[in-house]
């Protein structure tokens, strides 16, 4: 508990500019990162999703937060006993099954086996008791964060609570295998023709506790050595992969949120291949719509449409005052613009945009946080083979030639008009069914996320000094009983205060 402690401390200490709390200061970032890296699995998760808040952290902690890496001693062989016992008990799945593991992380391992039939595959095996560790962690955390929650002004903690919040749904689907499998087989469904190849999952061996699915054999994407000695082209490479996640994030709305160099391999062939489906996303048709809305706002250069689009989003808080957003905005319309930006210039002005969030009320939404990760892990993929490689203005081009379809207009004028004509009974059916609504009092209303937020803080801006009014009278009141000087001439005093209040309120 005092471990967790001290880096929550020293998280919260940084996110608000704080030197110490009660005298204690916040965890060097080198100490910072070895205490993360011996909590475990939680934690060195929620570190790897906070170091893509360049809002929360300064490049010193960001530089070691990016250098974590999810890999642990393997399981003890009483702990591996009990969870393949468990996973396959009186089922007989395998021919041979190498009890050493090939890769070992914190949620879990993966072995090499063959199959009845002789085929190779890879199985992913859950650590024994994890799902536990993991509820444990995350009670902790919220413990935490409930205690330093009052440290901190309303945008910031309400972009911390988003992160904590995404981030303990995320892990708990993690840890069910049962759930990586349906991931797997969604991927192979949607995409089938993306140029990208995925394992092969086997339902009938696998279950929450372990993942069959077949071996892949390939160079990890970072392994410049090898993979420059295949002559493979990372242009190529890079356009492929840009491209697939254009249509997870845009398209499809389906994504993977972890494509670390660990977990895309190179075939010899050329071939991408894309492992480890636990960390998947889903992004709502109408997030995807104002994402692109606002890409496209800021590429037109168009303040009132993207200021109206960041609302929609919840990334700026609804009552946000516009004279103060245009310098923001402007920020990125030149990030857009500039073509001659560098990668080292293009997270500079990044960074420098995060900081300018800071002044405004903003709530960075539960889908932005993955899609940060997964954009900064593209990034420096990039950056690693391609010289002055920039991820936004590769993705620009795409999505501008793919923006129709992002948007639901896949289909032709003709085609469009014939559907819509086809759907007239059944418009004219709901415009009936409103109708008999109305009429017999049973119309309902339903608002938006954005209205509720937009009357509430119209509620709260209005009762403020009325409450406060209300408060001063009852303060006249006991100044009225007290005993000190000139008590009555002060609680006339108070009381004609507090009711001018509630009065020029009204």
């Amino acid at each position: 508990m005092y471990h967790v402690f001290r880096v929550i401390l020293t998280v919260f200490l940084i996110i608000r500019g704080s030197k110490s709390f009660l005298f204690i200061k916040p965890l060097s970032p080198e100490k910072l990162k070895s205490k993360i890296n011996n909590l475990g699995a939680s934690f060195i998760k929620l570190a790897q999703v906070l170091a893509t808040r360049a809002d929360f952290f300064p490049d010193e902690y960001l530089f070691y937060l990016r250098q974590l890496h999810d890999e642990i001693p393997p399981m003890s062989p009483a702990d591996f006993d009990k969870i393949y016992q468990r996973a396959f008990g009186g089922r007989i799945c395998f021919r041979d099954f190498d009890r050493k593991p090939i890769a070992s992380a914190s949620i879990g391992q993966v072995h090499r086996a063959l199959l009845i039939d002789g085929t190779e595959v890879a199985v992913k095996l859950r650590r024994y008791d994890i799902e536990n560790v993991i509820k444990a962690d995350i009670r902790i955390l919220d413990f935490f964060q409930k205690l330093f929650r009052p440290m901190f002004s309303e945008n910031t903690k309400n972009s911390l609570d988003a992160v904590i919040v995404e981030f303990s749904r995320m892990i708990m689907k993690e840890v069910d295998l049962n759930i990586e499998l349906l991931n797997l087989q969604k991927f192979w469904e949607l995409y089938p023709n993306s140029g990208v190849r995925f394992p092969m999952g086997y339902p009938e061996c696998s279950c929450s506790d372990a993942l069959v699915m077949s071996f892949e054999r390939g160079y990890r994407f970072d392994d410049k050595e090898n993979l420059r000695k295949l002559n493979i082209s990372f242009e190529k490479l890079m356009v492929k992969l840009v491209n697939f996640y254009v249509d997870q994030s845009f398209i499809k709305g389906f994504f993977h949120a972890d494509p670390h160099p660990g977990n895309l391999l190179v075939t010899e062939d050329g071939e991408l291949v894309l492992l480890d489906f636990g960390m998947v996303q889903r992004i709502p048709s109408k997030t995807r719509q104002n994402i692109i809305s606002l890409v496209k706002a800021a590429n037109e250069r168009d303040f009132e449409e993207y200021i109206k689009c960041a609302k929609k989003l919840g990334i700026i808080s609804i009552d946000a005052p516009e004279f103060g957003l245009q310098d923001l905005a402007e920020q990125v319309f030149d990030i857009l613009d500039n073509n001659a930006l560098s990668a080292q210039s293009m997270q500079s002005l990044a960074f420098a945009l995060m900081d300018s969030l800071k002044k405004v009320p903003y709530k960075l939404p539960q889908e932005a946080v993955y899609l940060m990760r997964m954009s900064s892990i593209i990034e420096g993929l990039g950056t690693n083979y391609i010289e002055n490689f920039n991820g936004i203005k590769d993705i620009l081009p795409i999505l501008k030639e793919r923006m129709p379809e992002a948007l639901g207009f896949t289909d032709g004028l003709w085609e469009t008009a014939k559907r819509e004509t086809l759907e007239l009974p059944l418009t004219f059916k709901k415009v009936k069914k409103v109708i008999n609504d109305l009429s017999g009092n049973n119309l309902e209303v339903h608002i938006s996320p954005e209205d509720k937020e937009s009357l509430k803080l119209a509620l709260k801006k209005y009762l403020r000094p009325i409450f406060a009014g209300i408060l001063i009278i009852v303060t006249a009141f006991f100044v009225q009983g007290s005993q000190i000087p000139h008590h009555e001439y002060i609680s006339y005093i108070l009381y004609a205060a507090g009711s001018l209040k509630i009065i020029f309120s009204l």
